[in-house]
């Protein structure tokens, strides 16, 4: 295994811009591209060699990492890398997306002779740029070693839950931890405008629950940036968290699985961004419960 690896990033957003920046600073060479290149320009100042192509940036490649919007996203983005691809490159596929995506995707990988590993990450923006994801991987064990030090520059620490990426094993854990973070966040936007609509002081909820088993610092955490308007730059935005809860409620049908809170997330995460808040955080749900914007 070599110390330096060269690395071919696909897709430059929130999330893959902070992946690329850390594996520049451990030491790799990174080839990024991204569908609208100006949001890959920045990394050249890190040192990045910014790709006009998915095929240039994952020529020569050892590792190739995707962080895209969804499934059909990286389909695409890995069909276009096609002539630039060699047998035997570790394909380390970190875009949270579909079970049933998981399994075209790894299919993709086997034509093209790729070794294959479900590696989505648990974590939003500013874990990210620190390099403190929590990447959770599957994948052969006698190639771990070729992803090491990609997956050691990118995350905190890195879960394995199976031998075989093309079970989807890390993706099914993925989409079960983001049930939970989505629906903090949406009952956190709720409880917010129940209490302006009923004239409640927000803090005096706040010093309710202080210490006790409802008290949750995510809670907090979500509800500041309502409060003081910080929802941009975003941490994760409404129109990715939508795009999640789609999957999520998805994955629970496809197993006989009803899940009617995050069916109704879905629907408000939509609705916030068709009132103009998709590049928000995601704590920008808040706004889907009113018709128009809250009063002061």
């Amino acid at each position: 295994m070599k110390d330096s690896l060269t690395v071919g990033v696909l897709g430059t957003g929130i999330m893959g811009a902070a992946m690329a920046r850390n594996l520049l600073r451990s030491g790799h060479t990174v080839r990024a591209w991204n569908r609208t290149r100006a949001r890959a320009e920045p990394l050249a100042a890190d040192g990045a060699l910014i790709a006009d192509t998915p095929a240039d940036a994952v020529r020569d490649a050892d590792v190739v990492l995707t962080m895209l919007l969804d499934g059909p996203a990286v389909l695409d983005a890995l069909r276009a890398a096609a002539p630039g691809l060699r047998p035997g490159t570790a394909w380390v596929q970190s875009t949270t997306v579909g079970i049933t995506d998981v399994g075209e995707l790894a299919d993709l990988a086997r034509q093209h002779r790729l070794r294959f590993f479900d590696a989505p990450v648990l974590g939003t923006r500013e874990p990210a740029e620190a390099g403190q994801l929590t990447v959770l991987a599957a994948g052969p064990p006698e190639a771990r070693a070729a992803v090491a030090p990609v997956l050691d520059a990118v995350g905190a620490r890195t879960l394995w839950t199976g031998e075989d990426g093309s079970d989807g094993s890390a993706t099914r854990l993925k989409l079960v931890a983001n049930s939970w973070v989505l629906a903090a966040t949406l009952a956190t936007g709720e409880v917010l405008a129940l209490a302006k609509g009923l004239g409640v002081d927000p803090q005096d909820f706040f010093d309710l629950v202080a210490g006790g088993p409802l008290d949750l610092g995510y809670l907090r955490a979500k509800a500041a940036l309502v409060l003081e308007d910080r929802l941009s730059p975003a941490s994760f935005t409404v129109t990715t968290a939508a795009k999640d809860a789609r999957l999520i409620v998805e994955a629970g049908r496809q197993h006989g699985v009803r899940l009617d809170l995050a069916a109704a997330g879905a629907d408000r995460f939509g609705r916030a961004a068709a009132q103009g808040h998709g590049e928000e955080d995601m704590a920008a749900a808040y706004f889907a419960s009113f018709d128009g914007p809250p009063a002061p």
